[in-house]
């Protein structure tokens, strides 16, 4: 029997790695594991290795309240970020809690003993490896690492160039002076096409529709001013504080005010274009955050269409060629290379099987409790940060949260929470029902359901969730606990000395 983790987290990224440094800062003296499947820290920063990979969300929002990102860059590249979180993770000392290389197979509850059970396979050596916690927390992300999202594209196989998805890219490809075709309009696109057109012979963005795209500066000149008068941490609070009521208020305008901020979006890319590319190829048919918006730093895609060095095509493929891509319009495109930035697949929990008592437990069919556990499932945390504005606020809350339900569960010699909802509660959409982009659309049946009200209705709004997760009581008529009892304190103390 593996010795028993107070915590457990699966996953080192962005959010393991937050949720860690919470748990030192919040919960001292807990013993805490994270069990990581790749060979280094980032998560998703330590995966995708594209040219110009870069946050889409400012850094200052993006990155963590409790640990300032001062640089001035506003979207930092994928190097720098996942260097951030190496960085954190050194500081606060969880990268010495790291097991690395282990697939989680499974994790089981068990209301016996209030103890989690979770089955990894050390994927190097193909050995079995069990491990024992009193709260599990899963900061896997939401998308299939092992494998992104690939249409049927008829006659795929004829190409006879290079066929590459950006969630695989290959080390060293060499692109100089090839002619390459990015299938994809979404924020992998959009900075493919900048970040290798200096070295290819052509690139080509090609897109079945629109997406809105709208410019940035590439560096945040107002800190940088202040940076002159101000300490920095004043800096990073007030570049903060603007940039996340930005985000809300640019949001909620979209929402409410649909046409005129459509207006607004395409103004500013007709400005930036002028009459070098038609507009029909930056005017989405729906409404603004009907999906998510990709920016760009300081216009760098629509400088680089101008320039020549990259096209944008409209169309729709109808089968791929021997030498590149035959449309439906009767163009055909001819390629070396053939991008695929065609999406993600939705994969929760990280593709662990979840039980309670031997009994499964259906994402696909629970909701959440406030936006943080998993209704009907003990002693589980679960990190989603936010999809319509920067990930990381939403994580950092979660992760400040939960650190409160277990000092919560300490202070009154507790070992169990779980969170019941009421009869009729649940609705059919689910927590990202409002978004409609293609991989939240082919996930539908897989993320958990939305509820028709709090604390079972997922929000998306950083100050609604606020004072939900860090001030409103912990104790409520939904998230029940349980103390310990004898017999369970007998049990637990046999399962230690076996350990």
């Amino acid at each position: 029997m593996s010795e028993i983790d107070d915590v457990l987290i699966i996953g080192a990224g962005l959010s393991g790695i937050g949720m860690a440094c919470h748990l030192t800062r919040d919960c001292p003296g807990k013993k805490i594991a994270i069990l990581e499947r790749r060979q280094s820290i980032g998560g998703t920063w330590d995966l995708f290795r594209y040219p110009g990979i870069r946050s889409d969300s400012d850094m200052f929002s993006f990155g963590y309240a409790f640990r300032p990102w001062n640089e001035l860059k506003v979207l930092a590249d994928g190097p720098a970020i996942r260097q951030y979180v190496i960085d954190t993770a050194k500081e606060y000392g969880v990268d010495k809690k790291i097991r690395y290389g282990l697939k989680i197979v499974s994790a089981d509850f068990s209301t016996a003993n209030d103890l989690w059970t979770v089955q990894a396979l050390d994927e190097a050596s193909g050995e079995a490896r069990v491990f024992t916690c009193r709260v599990l927390i899963c900061c896997t992300g939401y998308y299939n690492y092992d494998k992104g999202f690939l249409p049927d594209f008829p006659g795929a196989d004829r190409f006879k160039g290079q066929r590459i998805h950006p969630q695989h890219w290959p080390e060293g490809l060499d692109y100089k002076g090839k002619r390459v075709v990015v299938i994809g309009s979404g924020a992998t696109a959009v900075t493919l096409v900048p970040a290798m057109a200096p070295d290819a012979a052509h690139v080509t963005m090609l897109q079945r529709s629109p997406s809105y795209i709208f410019s940035v500066p590439g560096e945040d000149k107002i800190s940088g001013l202040l940076n002159r008068f101000l300490p920095s941490k004043w800096v990073h609070s007030l570049a903060r504080t603007r940039n996340i009521k930005l985000q809300r208020v640019m949001y909620k305008a979209a929402k409410r005010y649909p046409n005129r901020i459509r207006k607004l979006l395409l103004g500013a890319v007709k400005q930036q274009l002028g009459d070098a590319v038609d507009m029909k190829h930056f005017t989405p048919s729906y409404k603004p955050w009907d999906e998510r918006l990709c920016a760009v730093p300081n216009g760098d895609l629509f400088k680089t269409l101008k320039s020549g060095k990259a096209s944008v095509v409209t169309d729709q493929i109808e089968r791929f060629t021997e030498t590149g891509i035959h449309l439906k319009s009767g163009q055909t495109l001819d390629a070396d290379i053939i991008i695929t930035a065609t999406g993600l697949n939705i994969q929760i929990f990280g593709g662990v099987a979840v039980t309670v008592d031997g009994e499964a437990r259906d994402s696909g069919n629970l909701m959440t409790y406030k936006g943080s556990l998993l209704q009907d499932v003990p002693n589980l945390g679960w990190i989603m940060g936010y999809t319509n504005a920067s990930w990381t606020l939403k994580a950092d809350l979660i992760a400040r949260y939960i650190c409160r339900v277990i000092n919560h569960m300490d202070q009154h010699g507790q070992t169990r929470f779980v969170a019941s909802a009421p009869d009729g509660e649940m609705q059919d959409d689910s927590i990202l029902g409002s978004l409609g982009s293609g991989y939240i659309r082919r996930a539908q049946t897989t993320l958990p359901r939305q509820g028709r009200t709090l604390p079972w209705r997922v929000l998306h709004a950083y100050e609604l969730d606020k004072p939900m997760l860090l001030e409103a009581p912990i104790e409520d008529a939904f998230l029940q606990f349980s103390a310990e009892t004898p017999a369970k304190s007998t049990r637990k103390r046999k399962l230690s000395a076996a350990a």
